[in-house]
């Protein structure tokens, strides 16, 4: 492999990364949404790099998935749902945006330490594609344990999926099958927790999880 192609697939999931923290960044449902397709096109991107250095061509059609599912059909979704649950507003967060950012900081450095000392035999291009893989994970987790509203836990549970799909194509690639039922499973998830939402709308009228804890009496 040339320096060149590694340079090109550390960009992109390097770039990953950085879309990770902007989705920390947002304080507003319509931005993050938009980052989240962005999110997946740049994944999208990567993919289609790996199946082409890797000459894998099943990747393609996973790198396609990720581009009509993640970036077109589920930001469409949500979109529709927030416009109909009438939820156009700031999102509420239990940690303020500097100290999340920061904890974001900390939890990236874990994973390079982690994974780069853990894989000294491994391929370079897996050993950085599995250390940004893990830091998109921790990040997308750090999304829905700083956010009360549960859309934004819902695009964080999507972006934390995105890193598992760098993870597997970065470790050579995953059957094809298995991307597909993973896709579908994802698909299905999202459809399951749109009609939650909007039961849950219907019963607090509200979507932030903090009114779940005022209604079992756990929050003073």
């Amino acid at each position: 492999m040339n320096g060149l192609t590694f340079d090109i697939a550390h960009l992109l999931a390097g770039s990953l990364v950085l879309v990770s923290f902007m989705m920390l960044y947002q304080d507003r449902l319509f931005a993050l949404i938009n980052v989240f397709a962005l999110h997946a096109v740049v994944l999208a991107l990567s993919v289609a790099w790996q199946a082409y250095i890797q000459e894998a061509h099943h990747l393609y059609i996973t790198a396609a998935i990720a581009l009509v599912f993640k970036a077109i059909v589920i930001p469409v979704g949500l979109h529709r749902i927030i416009q109909r649950l009438g939820i156009h507003r700031d999102i509420e967060t239990a940690v303020g945006i500097g100290p999340t950012m920061l904890a974001g900081i900390g939890l990236v450095t874990l994973s390079m330490v982690l994974m780069l000392r853990v894989t000294p035999e491994a391929d370079p291009l897996a050993r950085e594609d599995l250390a940004f893989a893990l830091s998109i994970i921790l990040l997308g987790l750090l999304v829905m344990v700083t956010r009360r509203n549960a859309v934004s836990q819902v695009v964080g549970f999507m972006s934390l999926e995105n890193g598992l799909v760098l993870a597997a194509t970065g470790a050579k690639g995953m059957p094809l099958v298995v991307e597909i039922s993973v896709a579908f499973s994802i698909l299905i998830a999202f459809i399951v927790i749109g009609v939650f939402l909007f039961r849950i709308r219907e019963r607090f009228d509200s979507v932030d999880v903090g009114a779940l804890d005022d209604y079992r009496g756990e929050r003073q």
